[in-house]
This record gives C-alpha cells, sequence and structure tokens, in this order.
C-alpha cells in the first residue's frame, strides 16, 4: 500500500478530534442535537485551520442514523459511506477550477433531487472567493430558498472576497488560527501513535513555524521524519532540514549589531549562507526575535505569551538591558520592510546584508527614529577616543576693497589642504594604474570602487575616498580592504597602507583631499612634452 502523509492519515473523523475550534464545533453540535439545522454555513479562517474537516464531518453527523451527542457514530452505512468518498449526498466542489457560471447552473439543476439516502444534500463549495460575480449572481436565489433537505457550507480564505448578498445569507463561523501548545500536543500524540522518538524541543518548535496551521505542522513533521527514518528527531535535525537557524545565532547576531561590528555581522550571513539557510525564513524569524525581546522590554511577566525555553529567555532578559526600546522598534521596522522585499527580490542576501549594514551605520538612514542610534555611536566613538578631529579650515575673509579681514560683508574663500610630503614611488605607482588594477576585483568591490577617488595621506598611506556611507561600509570591509592590497602587490611587488575615507556631507571632494591621480597625471604629461 503506497505511503500516505500524516494530515491525510490522521484527518479527525469525528467532532471530538477537531482540536483549536471548540467554541465551533460545540455550537454545530448543539444545533444537530436540537434539530435546527441552517440551510447555509460560510467556514472563513487561514490554510490548515480545519474548515473542510468540520464541513465534512458535520455533512456526516446530518445524515447519521445514530447520532452520539451531536458527533457522527461513524459506524451507520451513511457514515461509511461519506467517509469513503462515495455518498451521492455529499458533492465537494473546488471553486478553484469550477468557477463559472455553467458550473452553479449545474448545482441548481442537481438540488430539485432529493437524496438517495440520509436526510440532507450537503454541497461542500471550498475557496468560494475565486467564483465569478456571474456564478455568485447564479447561486444567490438557490442560497436564499433552497429545498429543506439542502445544506450548502462555503469555505474560505479571504472572506472579505464575497459579495454581501451571499454572506448576508450565511452563518459565519471564523475559525482562528490554533495555538502553539494545542499543535504540539496534536503533533505529540501522533508520534507517540507513529512509535517515532522525536525531542519535546523539535515539536514545539515544528509547532511554531506552522504559524497556526495544524496541517503545516503535519506536513513539516512528515518531512522531517523522512529525512531521518529510524534515527532520532532532534532539534538541530529540524533545523538543518527546515533550512532554519537556531536562537543563539540569532542572539550572537544582536550582540555584534549593538556593538556596530560590520565585519562580523557580514561574517555571520556568510556563515548562515555557506550553511544553506533561508534567507527569507532568517530574516522572518529573527523579526520574531526582536519582537520577544521587546516584550521582554515592556513587562516582566511574559513567560507565558513567549513560546522560549528557560535559558533562551535569561538570554532575552540580559539583552533587553543591552538596547533600548527606540533603537529594536527601528530594527523590526527595517527587517519588516526586508522581509516583504525578499519574497520577489532575486538577490536576497545583498538586500539582508544592506539591511544589517543600516543597522551597524545609523547614518546612512534619514529617518526620525535613527537619530538616537546616530548619536549613540557617536558617544561610542568619544568613549573609545577613537572620534576623528575634522580638518580645520583656514578661512579667509576678503572685504569688498580686495583686502585680507574685516568680518563685514564680503566672500569667503577656503584654502585647499596641502599634499603632506612628497609622494614616493610606490604611490605614484599606484595612482597611476590603480582604475587597470581595480579591474580585476570582485563584481560587487569593482562596482563601488569606480566612484572612489584617490588621496594621499600620513606616512604615504593611500586614502581611497568615497562619497557616501554605504560605498565606505563595503569597501572598508577588512575582506576587501586585503583584496584591494592583494591586486596591488600583484601589480608593483610591494604592499602598500590603505585608507578607506568618506567625503563630508555638502563639501566637495577638492576641498577635504588632495587629488593625487590628477597630480600624477598632470606630471606624465609634462614629460610627455
Amino acid at each position: 500500500m503506497s505511503y500516505m502523509a500524516l494530515y491525510r492519515k490522521f484527518r479527525p473523523d469525528e467532532f471530538e478530534d477537531v482540536k483549536g475550534q471548540d467554541a465551533i464545533v460545540k455550537t454545530l453540535k448543539n444545533q444537530i442535537k436540537a434539530e435546527r439545522i441552517g440551510h447555509a454555513y460560510l467556514f472563513c479562517g487561514t490554510r490548515g485551520t480545519g474548515k473542510t474537516t468540520v464541513a465534512k464531518i458535520f455533512a456526516k453527523a446530518v445524515n447519521c442514523e445514530q447520532p452520539v451527542e451531536g458527533s457522527p457514530c461513524g459506524e451507520c452505512p451513511v457514515c461509511r459511506s461519506i467517509a469513503a468518498g462515495t455518498s451521492m449526498n455529499v458533492i465537494e466542489i473546488d471553486a478553484a477550477s469550477n468557477n463559472g457560471v455553467d458550473n452553479i447552473r449545474e448545482i441548481r439543476e442537481e438540488v430539485a433531487y432529493r437524496p438517495t439516502e440520509g436526510r440532507y444534500k450537503v454541497y461542500i463549495i471550498d475557496e468560494v472567493h475565486m467564483l465569478s460575480i456571474g456564478a455568485f449572481n447564479a447561486l444567490l436565489k438557490t442560497l436564499e430558498e433552497p429545498p429543506e433537505y439542502v445544506i450548502f457550507i462555503l469555505a474560505t480564505t479571504e472572506a472579505h472576497k464575497i459579495p454581501i448578498t451571499i454572506l448576508s445569507r450565511c452563518q459565519r463561523y471564523d475559525f482562528k488560527r490554533i495555538t502553539i501548545d494545542t499543535i504540539a500536543g496534536r503533533l505529540r500524540e501522533l508520534i507517540d501513535k507513529e512509535q517515532w522518538e522525536v525531542e519535546e524541543k523539535a515539536v514545539r518548535y515544528i509547532a511554531r513555524m506552522a504559524d497556526g496551521s495544524m496541517r503545516d505542522a503535519l506536513s513539516l513533521l512528515d518531512q522531517c521524519a523522512a529525512f531521518y527514518i529510524g534515527e532520532t528527531l532532534t532539534y538541530d535535525h529540524v533545523l538543518e532540514v527546515l533550512g532554519a537557524v537556531d536562537t543563539e545565532v540569532f542572539s550572537r547576531l544582536l550582540r555584534k549589531l549593538l556593538a556596530m561590528d560590520v565585519h562580523a555581522v557580514i561574517e555571520t550571513v556568510d556563515e548562515l549562507t555557506m550553511q544553506g539557510r533561508e534567507l527569507s525564513q532568517l530574516a522572518a524569524d529573527f523579526t520574531w526575535y526582536l519582537r520577544n525581546l521587546l516584550l521582554v522590554r515592556c513587562s516582566d511577566d511574559m513567560e507565558d505569551v513567549l513560546d522560549v525555553s528557560t535559558e533562551n529567555l535569561e538570554r532575552l532578559k540580559e539583552e533587553a538591558q543591552m538596547i533600548d526600546n527606540d533603537t529594536l522598534i527601528r530594527y523590526i521596522r527595517i527587517f519588516s520592510d526586508l522581509t516583504n522585499q525578499l519574497k520577489f527580490a532575486t538577490q536576497k542576501r545583498v538586500l539582508l546584508e544592506v539591511a544589517l549594514i543600516k543597522l551597524c551605520r545609523p547614518a546612512m538612514e534619514v529617518n526620525q527614529d535613527s537619530l538616537l542610534d546616530r548619536i549613540r555611536a557617536v558617544e561610542k566613538q568619544l568613549e573609545e577616543g577613537v572620534f576623528s578631529q575634522p580638518v580645520q579650515e583656514k578661512v579667509v575673509y576678503v572685504n569688498e576693497e580686495g583686502n585680507l579681514g574685516g568680518m563685514g560683508a564680503g566672500s569667503i574663500q577656503k584654502e585647499k589642504p596641502e599634499l603632506p610630503q612628497a609622494l614616493n614611488e610606490d604611490v605614484k605607482a599606484v595612482a597611476k594604474d590603480f582604475r587597470m588594477i581595480v579591474n580585476d576585483a570582485s563584481p560587487m568591490l569593482r562596482n563601488y570602487l569606480k566612484k572612489a577617488r584617490l588621496s594621499a595621506g600620513e606616512g604615504n598611506r593611500l586614502m581611497v575616498v568615497l562619497p557616501d556611507e554605504v560605498s565606505v561600509g563595503v569597501v572598508g570591509t577588512d575582506e576587501h580592504k586585503e583584496e584591494i592590497k592583494t591586486l596591488i602587490a600583484d601589480k608593483i611587488g610591494k604592499e602598500i597602507e590603505l585608507d578607506v575615507r568618506q567625503t563630508d556631507s555638502g563639501r566637495r571632494f577638492e576641498d577635504q583631499f588632495v587629488d593625487i591621480e590628477s597630480l600624477i597625471h598632470m606630471e606624465l604629461t609634462i614629460e610627455d612634452e
């Protein structure tokens, strides 16, 4: 016999097996017991919450010869026929592929005939929101005044797309997302039946990844169990199969972001990428991690709300003292936007790295909520004594007569910076062939270096000057600086010291640095003459 997926094998056959929808189940059972059965029902809710399953159980219950407290007995011929899918009284229609007017007209013609067995003909129309406007109009009259032996059950994930004229003729039941505890309990029950060995931590993680859908949870469990047949399914195994990331990695990533260590953050992304982790899932899970952190900061009694272990809760409480609410909200905003962008992106890694660099370099953003982080970055530089002094500008005031001095109306002239010392031959050689040298760089680095200009620092250090914070953040990583130095060494046979700088906002490059490329090429032109 062929293998049957878990969500099909363990589909509930009676109301008592339905998990997480107690209010709906109780209402339907009471209607059956009191024989107050409606003619049209609308089941709404997200995927995998039990809409179609409850519809089938309800269809059995209303036709059952010996119902037990509103539930089908499962033993009578009618129940067995419906369960086997051979009953002519229960008609399932997929509105996604049968959404035309002609399909609904067929239903209108069929309802004229009484059921061959049982009391009711039950029409279950799945994904009813996919019907065309004409089909809805064709359904309207039949739905309003159906024969007493016909019941319509409409199921949909998008109730807002259904015309109000249809909604007003149905009893509406909203199926809520199933809680993590309920899903985990059901999974444990089925695991015990299958006699598998699965860690409790793994079960909880699968339940959380299902996002309120019991069917998704069973499919994920099926996938993970198939990969480790005959072995104990551990938490690490689940992470590996699903391409997910452990919370310990998120903790490490957050601490590096707070330290504004771009190199370490990008290294972490590279490590996760090489492990085959799915970047969209990484962004979504990290957003959830930040959400948990915000809840811990806002209240001391969040143990019941947060689905984390005691060890992870202690780590969250420790990290909550390291970050303020405004910074956390900014992080959540950036990653929420990123999660939406990654769904349709082809270069997911680039988008993720840019978002992480934004968190490490608040000056790249002009949003109001980034100002506090920018101030924090400046304070940190001051505390560490690495805050660079601004270049002192010599300002000469020229009055209207052309004489120096005077604070009245007049223009302001700025002296250009002078070369600190005579350039050595190594710097000249690099400046002469720099554009040709960087042509051999990696594609991303080469692209950013197109905007670079060269100057000289103290001790004949080569300064690569870039116009914006993003370029500096990329080119200034240790990895890329080392790549540039290697390319230079391959060209001139010597190692040269390198600095990566940024021009001040609103100021010209020539007012801050000496353009050594133009000087070198000018010397070459004079020599040629």
